[in-house]
């Protein structure tokens, strides 16, 4: 292992920057003197990241926004390629964000620089094709949905499921008076949570519908609504003023909180944009309706690219429509309304659905999942995965154990050096 390991490290979302921070903090546990630069956000940086370039810099989404800011994502991209090859990293960590993380894997391959992809872009739902660029890029793939292990097994790529690092945290221990004294809200009434999305634009489409919703639904509840780590608090508050002044009377009062977790946990139910944010949920154990909005053109292009028979990812793990699902001219405050209500009272509906969400938050937990994928040969047998991950107790344990296995191979395991007279491209 080098002396002073060096691991460039990117994360350009909220969920994936807080895995980075995760894991770069469990693998300091064991290298302290362990070095990382890369992109990443706030949460990175105050794990210790020296951020080349900042996650919120470069966090849009939808094909009409990544073609409108590639001038600026290519500038970043280029910077991230120059400090790869200046400093030469011993190894590389990417976290999902496809879009750059595998151009920047191609890159890293070209140095021969070992690349271990923590958490897997959904190319099962959609651009299958860059599998291959997986195989050839990628030194280790780590993945934190079960099935997606059996996935890129049968397509060549050297994949291994860790568990899901949301389904090892406690639950929050903040009690209900407490985070209602926090935020000046009224512990007497039914709290409703509503997560627009960690991005800007997500904000943007999804927030008016949400808070048209709210006003109907009216003042005997009170709203949450988290602020992403990769948005400004200030400016969401901006965002759901500028919502109540053009929303016609909308006017009852939206707490905008910092912590998606403990909201959930205290809410009633939720209203959650179709995301990471629903696993939050569904392993807290929260009733909530899926909610998401496209501009036109990006909504046109991706229902013809994705071919699946959900959009919620905890509904893909259930193998069924566990929660409901508003999607682009479904989402309308009316159908907000009529699913969400069965979920704030005391129903049949709203228990089966608790239970359910039970069976999701055990099906992300390595532990219970090791001996049933056994069972389905997707991996050898359970004795065999206790000798690869025990005694790593989660799933960001077990992703540093990879991480260190990789910098104790040292060169030996590094590609071959390709040539040099390439450009920083940003084609595939």
């Amino acid at each position: 292992m080098p002396s002073t390991p060096q691991i460039f490290i990117s994360a350009g979302e909220a969920s994936g920057e807080r895995y980075g921070a995760m894991l770069m903090e469990a693998v300091r546990a064991l290298r302290p003197d362990a070095e990382f630069f890369g992109l990443g956000g706030t949460a990175m940086e105050a794990a210790g990241c020296e951020r080349i370039v900042r996650a919120e810099d470069i966090a849009v989404m939808g094909i009409t926004e990544v073609l409108r800011h590639m001038p600026r994502i290519y500038k970043e991209y280029r910077r991230l390629v120059q400090s790869i090859r200046a400093r030469k990293p011993d190894l590389a960590v990417l976290i999902d964000f496809p879009d750059v993380n595998f151009r920047l894997a191609k890159e890293l391959k070209r140095s021969g620089i070992p690349v271990v992809y923590f958490v897997s872009p959904q190319l099962w739902a959609w651009k299958q094709y860059r599998v291959r660029w997986v195989r050839e890029r990628v030194s280790k793939m780590l993945v934190i949905f079960p099935f997606e292990e059996k996935y890129y097994r049968d397509r060549g790529v050297d994949a291994e499921f860790v568990g899901h690092p949301l389904a090892d945290l406690p639950l929050p221990t903040i009690s209900r008076k407490e985070y209602a004294g926090q935020y000046k809200l009224d512990p007497a009434k039914e709290w409703i949570a509503l997560l627009p999305g960690s991005r800007g634009k997500e904000l943007r489409h999804n927030l008016p519908v949400m808070a048209a919703a709210a006003n109907r639904l009216g003042a005997s509840y009170e709203f949450l609504l988290p602020a992403a780590a990769t948005l400004d608090p200030e400016w969401v508050r901006r965002m759901v003023a500028q919502c109540q002044s053009e929303g016609s009377g909308i006017d009852i009062p939206i707490h905008v909180v910092e912590d998606a977790r403990a909201a959930l946990f205290h809410a009633r139910a939720s209203v959650v944009a179709s995301g990471t944010a629903t696993v939050e949920a569904a392993l807290i154990g929260n009733p909530f309706i899926a909610v998401y909005r496209l501009s036109d053109f990006s909504y046109a292009i991706a229902s013809r690219l994705v071919d699946l028979p959900h959009v919620a990812m905890v509904n893909l793990i259930a193998g069924d429509r566990i929660v409901p699902e508003l999607i682009q001219d479904d989402f309308t405050p009316q159908n907000v309304i009529r699913t969400l209500q069965p979920l704030l009272e005391e129903t049949g509906y709203r228990s089966e659905m608790i239970e359910e969400l039970k069976s999701v938050r055990t099906t992300l937990h390595w532990e219970s999942t090791a001996a049933q994928l056994s069972a389905h040969n997707m991996i050898q047998t359970p004795e065999e995965i206790q000798s690869r991950c025990v005694p790593e107790r989660t799933a960001i344990d077990r992703a540093a154990a990879w991480v260190l296995d990789f910098l104790d191979r040292g060169e030996v395991e590094h590609w071959p050096i390709q040539s040099d007279s390439h450009t920083a491209d940003m084609p595939g």
